[in-house]
């Protein structure tokens, strides 16, 4: 019997990387969170039908529109422009940060997985070829680790796995391939949820990524 793994889905192609990689090993779950993002409905849509390719039953949508009223990124507060071509990897921390949000993200998965018996939680973060998020370090989930050991019962037992954190985009383009990843059914674009927009840092950091795979990109872009 495979154990059990919550897989942290965005929707987006890591993410969906990452489920292609846990489910080799594992029987997987798949959680998503709705925080008020510009694209949360499209988001929301890729979660459902990667869920939906991979035959995944138990799945947990949570609302933590509260990220929203906090605010501070361009993701979540319209009044602040989502940029446009600014430079890979950028020089400071950019205004798409949202402020501690895999914090959040993880503090649920270790409490539903406590409940369900996950034994491992992966998530989709990469550091090395990313728009550099400090929540998105190895140092941080190593942390996180610790927080988990500390703060769940005796025998419970939760694994952070990150298998793309130190990976290319290019890398991750091609081990999705070699996966069959459903890249189709994906979203990264920050700006829109009809035809991404190609110019914000998660759409330039996917064309990289497909670009230097050689491999085509199968969603249309606005650019």
């Amino acid at each position: 019997m495979k154990p059990l793994a919550i897989v942290l889905i965005s929707g987006g192609m890591d993410s969906c990387v990452t489920a292609a990689i846990a489910g080799i090993e594992n029987e997987l779950a798949f959680l998503h969170l709705n925080y008020g993002q510009r694209t949360e409905a499209r988001e929301l849509k890729a979660f459902n039908d990667i869920a939906d390719f991979y035959g995944v039953k138990k799945r947990l949508i949570v609302d933590v529109s509260y990220l929203k009223k906090i605010g501070g990124s361009a993701l979540t507060d319209e009044r602040i422009e989502v940029p446009s071509r600014i430079p890979l990897p950028a020089p400071r921390i950019p205004i798409t940060y949202v402020p501690f949000r895999n914090a959040h993200l993880l503090a649920i998965a270790v409490s539903w997985g406590e409940v369900i018996g996950a034994m491992r939680i992966y998530i989709g973060a990469v550091e090395e070829d990313s728009s550099g998020y400090p929540d998105c370090r190895e140092v941080f989930y190593r942390a996180f680790e610790k927080a988990i050991d500390a703060g769940t019962k005796p025998e419970t037992k939760i694994e952070i796995v990150t298998p793309l954190i130190h990976m290319k985009k290019g890398a991750i383009v091609k081990k999705g391939v070699e996966l069959n990843a459903p890249f189709h059914l994906t979203w990264s674009c920050y700006k829109d949820n009809n035809i991404a927009c190609g110019q914000c840092d998660s759409c330039r950091l996917r064309l990289k990524g497909f670009r230097e795979a050689g491999v085509d990109d199968p969603i249309k872009y606005r650019d």
